[in-house]
């Protein structure tokens, strides 16, 4: 074998190291910036399976399959080309409009919790029940949608801000932005499909006196008589059918709440860091102060306490933005929206 060919070999073997450690950083930049949005993916998974409610059940996965497909575009074809542009052009933004985001996280937090304390009616309630199935199926994922673009948008925004700090290559963050946008729309519906279907595999479970002969289900045994080891196991899953059946409405309001700490953690923690780049550290030394003070007091959990304490702290912090930012969107943001609409109908 000639030297040179030892030499390309062993360039072609460099090469490979470099993208392989490459890729690994890369890997592990998504996976932090991923961790980073986790607030709003709890979210965003606690938020979708309202919109397959009061649809027929062989519908659902359709429709959560075309809201997943919406979410890839939001994120690929929309955010990720937005996000770059404003890392090339305006990388002084990417904090205002993350706190920005931050705020819409607190806001949207404190609603559900102003909501859960003093419902008040739905208003669009009327609307969407009209129409025929498909009309109503079509608003449903064009809603679904239009919120996962919010929800997609502060995702992106918070990977944006991760990426930005740990590398300054244009196709490296391109990069990291679509692998955590992939990732987060993978894992979201991927779970929301297990989640929207948990009950239609109870009942069947339930319902089911032949598991193994079934396959639990997966094979018709029609007018077939249970056998031994059916019926040594049809009382477990039976048991787990009734299980899920029952569970289920309790599980998704236990998601719903998570999202909503989720959020308020998530969203008061990005203003806090904000403040703390434009110069106003005093909330963040103080939920940093608290933390550590709690940390000392249980030193065999100390970490696991300082985390817990900061991410509390964090989450008063957005409730408190959010409440104040309620009446503030009721009674001046939605009026003027309201009547922006109402002009572009009248000029149509």
């Amino acid at each position: 074998m000639s030297v040179g060919l030892i030499a390309l070999i062993d360039d072609v073997v460099g090469l490979a190291k470099i993208a392989a450690a490459s890729l690994d950083d890369a890997a592990g930049q998504a996976a932090r910036a991923g961790a980073k949005a986790a607030g709003v993916v709890v979210d965003d998974a606690a938020v979708t399976p309202r919109y397959v409610v009061g649809l027929a059940a062989n519908r659902e996965l359709p429709i959560v399959g075309k809201i997943a497909l919406g979410s890839l575009k939001n994120k690929l074809l929309y955010l990720l080309p937005a996000a770059l542009a404003l890392s090339l052009l305006a990388p002084w933004a990417i904090t205002p409009l993350l706190m920005l985001g931050g705020a819409f996280l607190c806001y949207e937090g404190a609603e559900k919790v102003y909501e859960a304390i003093w419902p008040h009616d739905d208003h669009q309630g009327g609307v969407q029940a009209a129409g025929t199935p498909a009309e109503l199926e079509d608003r449903r994922v064009k809603g679904a949608i239009q919120t996962d673009l919010i929800l997609s948008a502060e995702i992106m925004a918070i990977t944006l801000s991760t990426v930005a700090e740990e590398t300054s290559s244009f196709w490296m963050q391109a990069f990291i932005l679509a692998i955590v946008g992939i990732g987060i729309t993978v894992a979201v519906y991927g779970a929301v499909a297990l989640i929207v279907k948990a009950d239609d595999a109870g009942l069947s479970l339930a319902q089911n006196a032949s598991p193994v002969s079934s396959l639990l289900g997966m094979r018709d045994t029609a007018g077939a008589q249970p056998g031994g080891a059916d019926r040594a196991l049809s009382p477990v899953t039976r048991g787990l059918g009734r299980g899920l059946v029952i569970g289920m409405p309790y599980f998704l309001k236990v998601l719903a709440m998570v999202g909503t700490a989720a959020m308020l953690w998530v969203g008061g923690g990005i203003i806090i860091h904000g403040l703390e780049e434009f110069g106003l550290s005093g909330i963040g030394h103080a939920v940093h102060g608290i933390a550590e003070a709690a940390a000392h007091a249980l030193p065999a959990m100390a970490a696991a306490v300082e985390w817990l304490v900061a991410a509390a702290a964090a989450g008063v912090f957005g409730l408190i933005v959010g409440a104040l930012l309620i009446p503030l969107v009721h009674n001046v943001a939605m009026p003027v929206v309201a009547k922006f609409r109402g002009a572009k109908k009248e000029h149509a």
